[in-house]
């Protein structure tokens, strides 16, 4: 329970510090308009209050991820405990808040575009590509997980659910901002802390009681299948520590924040509240079950949820089990077409204040994502993983050159890019569905992947020292 308690500490004293010094770093101005107000549109572009826009990224990024991630995780033991704290703070705190500040700071301009400004054209429409793929496949996976569960508890037919679920992904997509998604995800953010704020409290007193165990941290691999901590654990673990999903998320929010200030609450802080909740579900899932062959007994995420909830917390719980695997991964699903729906109209300069041209878009998205419904949510989701940890390299490697061009300390995103390189280069290349090479190979061309990323950084850091230098001696 010590190894627990100081990781929620860190966590918590990571805001206060590391954040209040990475927005030193990135800057605020609060007598620049922000694109909310300046480009207000009643659709897209809506200052909301700073609490409310809070809870919608919280919601937006989290869904089910800080809980199956976390629970999948619970795999390898407390070891996961320091990934989540560590990786939370100094990799996808960071990467969330450059998402959305340099949003906010180019008129709430999607993601790829700030990765073609940034890191040049041919890389932007690498990431256009990337970005709808993934943003799909996020759609798609919170299309049938959700249906799937609800057929469960219901008897109703999946189909019948992934219509219904269809029909309200579009209906959130294409209206303004503040009809469905203003109104209702500041309630189910609000709930989803509620539930992981219950379960934090009956791990105390089952701690207290004797009734369950903490184990305090070990190093030790304790995955039932000996899968590998590096770079598995880096990639099962996503949304509790670092994902590049949010990259895709924050840009909406930065379109609804009334002064730049509010950033770092609204985007650090959420990515930091983000990884409390993971690390609650990942300790409460191993003090549970006690052991990480009963948790794989158990069953899937989804069915340990409901298996949690209902002995902690009752009734309640059940009611709560049904909100963190029904609802929050709709909520996630339906932005994560928005998204897609926001990146194209950037990408090809759609005007999106009329009803006809939202659907013009949205329709096309839909359309693949009920086709891809028919694949194998298990092989949707493996492929969701690594591009989801792929782009959040490629966008800390963004953030890095946004800071760099604006002479700031571009190391806290450079070091974290290097590391997410490595991640996303040796997962692909020994995973079930990427080219099953030798482990130690593997994790060589990570590593070799990485200092290749950092050198041609190194190349673009040189360049931009050399035209400041000239710029000064013609001034």
């Amino acid at each position: 329970m010590i190894t627990f308690l100081a990781c929620v500490s860190l966590l918590i004293l990571g805001y206060f510090t590391y954040g209040s010094y990475v927005s030193k770093t990135v800057g605020y101005d609060d007598s620049i308009q922000t694109p909310a107000i300046r480009l207000e549109d009643g659709v897209d572009y809506m200052p909301m209050p700073w609490h409310k826009v809070f809870l919608i990224q919280f919601l937006n990024i989290a869904g089910t991820g800080p809980i199956f991630g976390a629970i999948s995780g619970a795999l390898f033991g407390p070891v996961a405990f320091l990934w989540i704290t560590f990786g939370c703070i100094f990799a996808g705190a960071v990467h969330d808040h450059l998402s959305g500040v340099i949003s906010m700071k180019h008129d709430g301009t999607s993601i790829p575009e700030i990765v073609g400004m940034y890191l040049g054209k041919n890389m932007k429409s690498v990431m256009v590509a990337f970005s709808i793929v993934l943003l799909i496949l996020v759609g798609t996976v919170f299309i049938t997980s959700p249906a799937g569960l609800l057929t469960s508890m219901t008897g109703i037919s999946k189909n019948i659910w992934l219509v219904l679920i269809i029909i309200y992904y579009i209906i959130a997509t294409v209206l303004p901002v503040d009809k469905v998604i203003g109104k209702l995800y500041p309630i189910f953010g609000a709930a989803l802390l509620l539930m992981a704020a219950g379960l934090f409290g009956a791990m105390i007193i089952g701690q207290i009681n004797g009734t369950m165990h903490m184990a305090e941290l070990s190093l030790t691999n304790m995955h039932p299948d000996k899968l590998p901590v590096f770079p598995f654990l880096f990639t099962t673990i996503a949304c509790g520590a670092i994902s590049g999903f949010h990259a895709t998320q924050s840009p909406m929010m930065a379109r609804c924040i009334n002064r730049e200030s509010e950033a770092r609450r609204v985007f650090f802080g959420s990515m930091i509240v983000e990884g409390i909740v993971a690390l609650i579900w990942c300790a409460v899932t191993i003090a549970f079950f006690g052991d990480s062959l009963s948790i794989q007994y158990a069953g899937q995420p989804a069915e340990i949820v409901n298996i949690i909830s209902k002995a902690l917390l009752g009734p309640a719980g059940a009611v709560l089990a049904v909100l963190g695997v029904v609802a929050c991964p709709i909520t996630s699903g339906d932005t994560a077409f928005r998204s897609a729906r926001l990146t194209i109209a950037d990408a090809f300069n759609i005007k999106q204040d009329g009803l006809k041209n939202r659907f013009m878009l949205a329709i096309p998205l839909f359309t693949i994502g009920v086709a891809l419904t028919q694949i194998d949510f298990q092989v949707i989701w493996r492929y969701f993983a690594w591009s989801n940890q792929t782009l959040a390299m490629i966008f800390l490697w963004t953030g890095a050159a946004y800071l760099l061009v604006n002479k700031k300390n571009y190391w806290i995103a450079v070091v974290p890019a290097i590391f997410m390189s490595y991640v996303s280069v040796s997962y692909i290349l020994q995973a079930e569905e990427g080219f099953r090479l030798n482990a130690m190979l593997s994790n060589i061309t990570g590593a070799i992947a990485g200092a290749l990323f950092f050198a041609m950084f190194m190349i673009k850091v040189k360049n931009e020292k050399s035209k400041t230098d000239k710029t000064e001696k013609v001034s």
